[in-house]
């Protein structure tokens, strides 16, 4: 996995996934975390036989599938719960986050990650990107979008990594509180920066 690789990261609601689509249009691969931490837990994978095992059916839906919602619910609130889950997890993401990098055969690649910092996936990535907003447009944003009370929202944003510690470990931050197209045109220069870095 010697090509170059940028990790780009942001909070709830921040624009990450408008962010790496456009990235993509521009023939970059990109290797998205919350997708492999779906494709771990698919039916017939071992992880999701130990996840049954250990939390009990309640956890499957009727089709087989993982109930995140009720799997939510259950390690949400017992922390011991979380970290068996986390313990089985983490490595399996890890595994195949490396794998899919490994294989991608653009110029540089991209792994999207709203827990970059948080998980040691930071130590897959040569550079960080920080898509960046005010915390009141990313309230605004995503009650909006996943139809959810603001308290909600601000609950999920107190358990994730604060924005001003955020900014402190990025090595690039894009503040994206205009246009879809300002947003892009913030990212023209980085994108023709990232290429320079991955030829040097």
């Amino acid at each position: 996995m010697s090509k170059f690789i940028v990790g780009l990261t942001g909070g709830i609601g921040s624009g990450k996934t408008a962010a790496s689509d456009w990235f993509k249009a521009q023939g970059v691969a990109i290797v998205d975390a919350d997708v492999v931490s779906r494709e771990v837990v698919e039916p017939g994978t071992p992880a999701l036989a130990a996840i049954g095992a250990h939390f009990g059916s309640e956890v499957l839906q009727a089709d087989g599938r993982l109930d995140r919602a009720a799997l939510r619910r259950i390690v949400f609130d017992k922390p011991d719960e979380r970290r068996w889950l986390e313990q089985l997890l983490h490595p399996l993401i890890a595994q195949e986050i490396v794998r899919q990098l490994a294989a991608a055969t653009s110029a540089y690649a991209m792994l999207v990650s709203p827990l970059l910092f948080e998980t040691g996936q930071k130590a897959f990535v040569k550079r960080t990107l920080l898509i960046d907003v005010p915390e009141d447009v990313q309230v605004a944003r995503t009650a909006t979008r996943d139809k959810v009370e603001e308290a909600q929202v601000k609950a999920i944003m107190a358990a994730q990594m604060s924005r001003a510690d955020r900014r402190a470990r990025a090595d690039d931050i894009v503040v994206n509180d205009g246009t879809l197209a300002e947003l892009h045109a913030r990212l023209v220069p980085l994108h023709a920066r990232y290429l320079e870095l991955a030829q040097g």
